[in-house]
């Protein structure tokens, strides 16, 4: 066992970590490369490659499922045991496998939307955004556009200031530190298509980040869900669905809820075969029966999205 309560067996190229029971990776791929612009990860060869930094070194590995244990083969580097630790609850929590999904599929076995989508793509788990001024960047930059332009914008800000590793004739991207980012003016962020406002929050989060204001630590001790919320929606730039969506992806609450989600209604819609999307108060009382698995529901309804 690691010091982040992981456990994990070395085999010195590689770990594995043992998974629980109800678990998909096939699902995770499907929702992992929905885009084929994504600039922080790749889907290849039946795995997942991802760049970290530590201790100022990089660390370029590959996510498999092998014997029903998941294998992080270290492709640039063996890394100390405290670099693998650190990789393993960076993994762990990425995949959100401490959260008992048997709990969520027995809770929904009764619900005519959730069970439906639960047979066709149970194992799926919420993919967790470890690093907090990722999440809420990302959040932001998806407010009010469609994904594939929140990816567009996401590249732009990826390539220009974040770190980039180069390994085997491809290159690999980590997201620009807060402190990157605080030190720049709106008019570089507008260079990149953001607009106005989204630049000044970006930048003005960073800021936030930078001199530690803002700390994902801090919040984790804060005393619940809503308490969780009022300190997001404090904070310039952030409304309720973007503090839902960020509360969904960076902390394991899984009762956080982006109700206003436009792609949530859309899949509703569809799903429910309906003539026009369903008002707030009809998700409501579906979301009745979903009470403190919200982010798990979103993000199986969301999935219908791109089959």
């Amino acid at each position: 066992m690691g010091m982040n309560e992981v456990e994990w067996i070395d085999f010195n190229q590689y770990i594995e970590l043992q998974l629980p029971s109800e678990f998909s990776f096939y699902e995770c791929l499907v929702y992992l490369n929905r885009s084929d612009i994504e600039c922080l990860h790749k889907v290849k060869d039946d795995g997942l490659y991802k760049l970290l930094k530590y201790e100022d070194s990089y660390v370029l590995f590959k996510i498999n499922v092998h014997c029903k244990r998941m294998r992080i083969t270290f492709l640039n580097v063996v890394p100390t045991s405290w670099v693998k630790d650190q990789v393993a609850g960076y993994v762990w929590d990425m995949f959100d496998l401490s959260t008992d999904l048997s709990l969520f599929i027995e809770s929904m076995k009764n619900d005519k939307i959730l069970s439906l989508l639960i047979s066709k793509y149970r194992g799926l788990r919420v993919i967790k955004m470890n690093d907090l001024f990722e999440g809420i960047c990302w959040a932001i930059m998806g407010q009010q556009i469609n994904l594939k332009f929140a990816y567009t914008l996401k590249r732009k800000l990826v390539e220009k200031y974040g770190e980039k590793f180069s390994y085997s004739g491809e290159d690999f991207f980590i997201f620009p530190t807060p402190e990157k980012i605080a030190q720049l003016e709106i008019e570089d962020l507008k260079a990149l298509q953001f607009t106005q406002k989204k630049a000044e929050y970006v930048i003005g989060i960073a800021k936030l980040f930078a001199n530690g204001s803002l700390d994902k630590n801090k919040l984790v001790c804060e005393k619940g869900y809503e308490d969780l919320v009022k300190k997001l929606v404090a904070i310039r730039g952030i409304g309720n669905w973007t503090a839902d969506y960020t509360i969904m992806k960076c902390f394991h609450l899984n009762c956080a809820f982006p109700i206003a989600d436009v792609g949530l209604h859309n899949a509703l819609k569809d799903i429910l075969k309906l003539d026009e999307k369903p008002s707030l108060h009809e998700i409501q009382k579906f979301a009745q029966a979903w009470k403190g698995w919200e982010a798990y529901a979103t993000f199986y309804i969301w999935r219908w999205l791109y089959d």
